[in-house]
């Protein structure tokens, strides 16, 4: 007998109107289902419309970090610049949302309090800062990898006199540092990214730093036709193309290892693709993320430019990394980032000789000296992947909260749900490849999937969906393993957690590659759900499916 639910104020309530917000919302109009999507923001674009610090842009080019779903908007839509800058893809957001008429269905300016699960109705409920109740009969996490802002705990924060920024809250209005003294704490790439940009503007910089971090020339250029064309013609070639890749951006690829060939045909190769720009000098060879051997070949020659670059030998030799490999942590891409070094008015402090010890009312007191300064900007991070689901921190079956389920780390079933939260998705969710991937790949494979799934259900008449425990334990166990195969895990990075005190140590994105990884949702899928325990009415429609 089909379990009876209670009608519900939509089918589906999503939280987030990010770039897979936008998408889910857009495939759900598709499904002729009722939705409604909740946005803290006063618009759509997520990380793109919170992250304006100068300088802000996007690591993929411009070409490959676009939706592919619709073909005319792909090509209608122009690019300026190979790598696009924070408001050229806060536009593209607005125009997707105009285009498919999606903001009908946003409420802006609206956050998200709680989400529980109503075993009895078989419905979310999920409540908001505005007083809102609405239930749902699925609710779809798009809260985005890099949308909860970190700020650090140091003393005397709220003693400082001027004013302090965060890069992932920057004021819309944008700041102007003209004739300031400055401190930038953190040196991760939204540091990476504005420090050049500040130095511009700013009488005296501090630069705070504490682990120095690798970080490659962008090169960036005007989007010439001949480019935008190129890919135009064959845009459905490569789209597919990039789908099968470890991480669904194109570059191009090395066919051997880097022990494999000599010295001088690798510094070649290197320098190449240093004159070049961007994060394609990890795909030059084909063992860089297994071998440290390998590694440190490409790790030793961005060392070396670091120091041919930066003119002051001793801030040189602080600015080099030298404890994690090259591209354990995100890699970052500069534009003049070391080059600012040069600057008479850039001071780089060194927090692991001196640490922090308290902000002060006129500046940054550390261990050896007193900086006085006008602003304070922390470029801080993210509390990364679990940090915006955990702020809402969904009940699921038995009024079970997400926190309690994830003490010893996140758990999920392929990145895409959590067992013990039924008819609960998340859209590149710890567990997926995520943001070790182009994250718009990532999302379009996440939203149809769990698009077609929705269908699924739909036409057998199912009523919830969620993991087994065995499915998400041997899912967990396999991510982990796959990790370890590599040199990721060497790195304390905010994959692992590493940046947020007390968190647990689990590497938390799947790094068995874009490819790999839809070839097994896809499996799953065509196998009627493997691993999802759906509830036993449909179960005779299953069977036969499969």
């Amino acid at each position: 007998m089909t379990r009876q639910t209670a009608k519900p104020d939509y089918d589906v309530v999503v939280v987030g109107a990010g770039f897979a917000g936008l998408y889910m919302l857009h495939r759900l109009h598709g499904l002729g289902l009722s939705a409604l999507v909740v946005e803290a923001a006063s618009d759509v674009g997520g990380t793109w419309y919170w992250n304006r610090y100068p300088g802000a842009r996007c690591d993929v080019e411009s070409m490959q970090y676009s939706y592919s779903f619709s073909d005319t908007l792909q090509q209608d839509w122009h690019w300026s610049e190979r790598y696009a800058a924070q408001p050229e893809i806060l536009r593209y957001a607005g125009h997707v949302a105009d285009r498919f008429d999606l903001r009908r269905d946003i409420r802006f300016d609206t956050r998200v309090t709680s989400a529980e699960y109503d075993e009895a109705a078989v419905l979310w409920h999920v409540r908001t800062d505005k007083g809102d109740a609405v239930s749902a009969r699925f609710c779809i996490m798009a809260t985005g990898c890099l949308s909860a802002g970190k700020m650090p705990d140091i003393a005397g924060v709220e003693q400082f006199a001027g004013p302090i920024y965060h890069t992932g809250q920057w004021p819309h209005e944008g700041v102007d540092f003209t004739g300031k003294r400055v401190a930038v704490i953190g040196t991760g790439s939204s540091a990476i990214q504005s420090i050049p940009v500040i130095a511009e503007q700013a009488a005296d910089l501090y630069v705070f730093q504490r682990t120095p971090n690798f970080s490659v020339p962008a090169r960036n250029t005007d989007m010439t036709p001949e480019y935008e064309s190129s890919w135009k013609a064959d845009y459905g070639a490569r789209r597919q193309y990039a789908r099968t890749l470890r991480s669904g951006i194109i570059y191009q690829f090395g066919t051997t290892g880097a022990l494999e060939v000599t010295a001088d045909d690798r510094r070649g190769v290197y320098e190449g693709r240093w004159t070049t720009g961007g994060i394609g000098i990890m795909a030059a060879y084909t063992d860089l993320i297994f071998n440290e051997q390998a590694n440190d070949t490409a790790a030793d020659f961005v060392r070396e430019q670091i120091r041919a670059t930066v003119r002051d030998p001793a801030v040189a030799q602080q600015l080099l990394p030298d404890d994690h490999p090259i591209g354990t942590k995100r890699i970052c891409m500069d534009t003049g980032y070391y080059e600012a070094f040069n600057r008479p008015t850039v001071h780089l402090v060194n927090l692991r000789t001196a640490p922090i010890e308290a902000i002060t009312p006129t500046g940054i007191r550390t261990a050896s000296q007193d900086y006085a300064v006008d602003a304070i900007v922390f470029a801080t991070g993210f509390d990364a992947m679990t940090g915006a689901l955990l702020a809402i921190n969904p009940r699921g079956s038995h009024g079970v909260a997400l926190d309690t389920a994830w003490q010893d780390g996140p758990r999920s079933y392929l990145g895409l749900m959590v067992a013990g939260f039924p008819n609960m998705f998340t859209i590149t969710g710890p567990g997926s490849p995520s943001v070790l991937s182009n994250m718009i790949v990532s999302i379009e494979q996440h939203v149809d999937w769990i698009s077609n799934c929705l269908a699924w259900m739909g036409q057998r008449g199912a009523t919830t969906i969620e993991p087994s425990e065995a499915a998400q334990e041997e899912w967990v166990a396999h991510g982990y393993e796959v990790a370890h195969r590599t040199l990721y895990p060497q790195a304390n990075s905010w994959y692992m957690g590493a940046n947020v005190p007390g968190k647990p140590r689990v590497f938390m994105p799947y790094i068995g590659g874009v490819g790999v990884y839809r070839e097994t949702c896809d499996a799953i899928a065509a196998e009627g759900y493997r691993g999802f325990e759906i509830d036993a009415a449909t179960a005779s429609s299953r069977v036969a499916a499969e």
